[in-house]
């Protein structure tokens, strides 16, 4: 499968990934100058680039980078980010610090990693009864501790 990258600003660097195994290519902050994230706060950062999915089975997901969200407590603002296959705009990353100090993202700093899934598209059918199952509605810790 082949994934178009298209650079739309100059300083665009094109998703790298770490190593052969990496499930997720890394995104990178295309900004002139850094941008501080107070705690509490939510950024929007550009990175640049603009991507050509094949077609509709398959999405593109947006994801934090483990290293940022664990030491520092910045984190994708919307959870997870979701790049449909129709979508040609830059591809931006909100972010947000959740932690309780200031963490500041400099020009090419990896903010976020981009993960490219298969998408099953389902014909949503409105019934009147679903089938029942051992769970049932059950949920929030219905299944045990945790």
């Amino acid at each position: 499968m082949q994934v178009k990258i298209k650079k739309l600003r100059e300083g665009a660097k094109l998703p790298t990934r770490g190593t052969a195994g990496s499930a997720g290519a890394d995104l990178y902050a295309c900004i002139d100058e850094s941008v501080t994230i107070n705690p509490g706060d939510l950024k929007l950062i550009p990175t640049g680039i603009a991507i050509a999915l094949p077609d509709f089975s398959v999405v593109a997901y947006l994801y934090a980078r483990s290293g940022l969200g664990v030491k520092h407590g910045i984190c994708l603002s919307n959870g997870v980010g979701v790049i449909d296959s129709d979508y040609r705009g830059e591809v931006c990353v909100g972010l947000c610090n959740v932690s309780d100090m200031p963490y500041t993202i400099e020009p090419q700093e990896r903010i976020a990693q981009m993960v490219i899934s298969p998408v099953i598209i389902p014909e949503l059918t409105e019934c009147d009864e679903l089938d029942e199952t051992e769970r049932g509605a059950g949920g929030f810790g219905s299944t045990g501790k945790g």
